[in-house]
């Protein structure tokens, strides 16, 4: 709703303003905040930051707008829904916090987009869109100084404090969800509630990460898509946020194969638990996490997007070289001691295929 018009400027107005500049505008939205964002020439920024500021601050949130972009979302909706392997990680997320607003989808559901108008619109942005919770982030050739005096000058957020969010840990439990639908594959996600953003072990749980199934030679890959073939597309990751996180398994695979891979990925699970890694998966996964480290920042928008992130959510403003020597300072023994704690928690699994809960019971736990 943020492009589509201000007091100032339609619609095709700002989006004619950034084309002509031959700029990028865009927006996202995460679990726990959304980032506006123009990328542009240096000698644009201040109409980079004097656009950026109308739309935020004065968005008209008009009726008309609104029910078409009811519509436009409700169709996203649906494409997610008819893409298994992106909508079972949001029916995972469902299954571990069930209870909890990280649980819920980042698209909402046809109901909660449905009542979304101009009243909802603009209660949300009065609550919301306040001094307290807003914060700029740029990198690149921009001048520290100058930038600050535009953003002075054009972003008139209203005054308000931040808004308070507890951080409370929401509880996993030991779940199954399954969500029968006519597959050619299974969707399989397996794993556990873990670490939060702020956690000192959260460089080790990389390396645990990246190890069991983050690359073409990590443990997950080499067994099950390479040895055994059954999949095409396996792999762990995480996520962290400000008061938990996830880990994570993700695999693709036939119907008949569910049993075989669900059982494959708790056993590497068990394996890991018990004898650890060896030192040259160790030594391979931290030059991989640090080549990745390095590479992502040359790229001007990863570095905004990094200190955007960390002041939203309270993050450590760690240098290149911080981060490095955090990378280098995981052992082999503070990978088996994390692995043993986050998975000693009880588990959840997902599925998406042509079977009912009853068929898969027993691969839960």
């Amino acid at each position: 709703m943020m492009f589509k018009g201000t007091p100032k400027r339609t619609a095709a107005q700002i989006s004619e303003t950034f084309d002509g500049l031959g700029a990028e505008l865009n927006a996202f939205t995460s679990k726990e905040y959304t980032c506006y964002y123009a990328r542009v020439v240096d000698e644009h920024v201040p109409v980079a930051v004097e656009v950026l500021s109308d739309m935020v601050v004065d968005s008209l949130l008009a009726d008309d707008a609104c029910a078409n972009e009811r519509e436009v979302v409700i169709e996203e909706i649906a494409r997610m829904e008819d893409s298994p392997d992106d909508r079972i990680h949001e029916q995972f997320a469902r299954t571990l916090w069930p209870d909890h607003p990280i649980g819920l989808p980042i698209l909402g559901s046809r109901e909660t987009v449905g009542s979304f108008d101009h009243p909802r619109a603009t209660a949300f942005h009065e609550r919301h869109y306040l001094t307290g919770n807003c914060f700029v982030a740029a990198a690149g050739h921009v001048d520290h100084d100058a930038l600050v005096a535009l953003v002075r000058e054009h972003l008139h957020s209203p005054p308000g404090e931040r808004t308070d969010r507890p951080a409370v840990r929401p509880a996993a439990s030991t779940r199954l969800s399954v969500l029968e639908k006519d597959t050619e594959q299974s969707h399989i996600c397996y794993g556990v509630a873990c670490l939060n953003a702020h956690h000192e072990d959260r460089f080790v749980l990389s390396v645990l990460d990246t190890v069991l199934g983050g690359g073409m030679s990590s443990r997950l890959f080499q067994e099950i898509r390479e040895k055994k073939g059954l999949a095409y597309a396996v792999y762990s990751f995480h996520s962290l946020f400000q008061d938990t996180g996830q880990f994570a398994v993700y695999a693709g695979t036939r119907p008949g194969n569910t049993e075989q891979v669900v059982r494959m990925i708790q056993a590497e699970i068990e394996r890991v638990c018990t004898k650890g890694i060896t030192a040259e998966e160790l030594t391979r996964a931290k030059d991989s996490m640090k080549g990745h480290l390095v590479l992502g920042l040359e790229n001007t928008r990863n570095r905004m997007t990094r200190l955007g992130k960390n002041s939203v959510t309270g993050g450590e403003m760690l240098s290149v070289d911080e981060l490095v020597e955090r990378v280098n300072r995981v052992s082999q023994r503070d990978v088996i001691r994390v692995a043993e704690e986050i998975f000693s928690a009880e588990r959840a699994l997902a599925l998406i295929g042509p079977y009912t809960a009853e068929d898969v019971a027993h691969l839960a736990g």
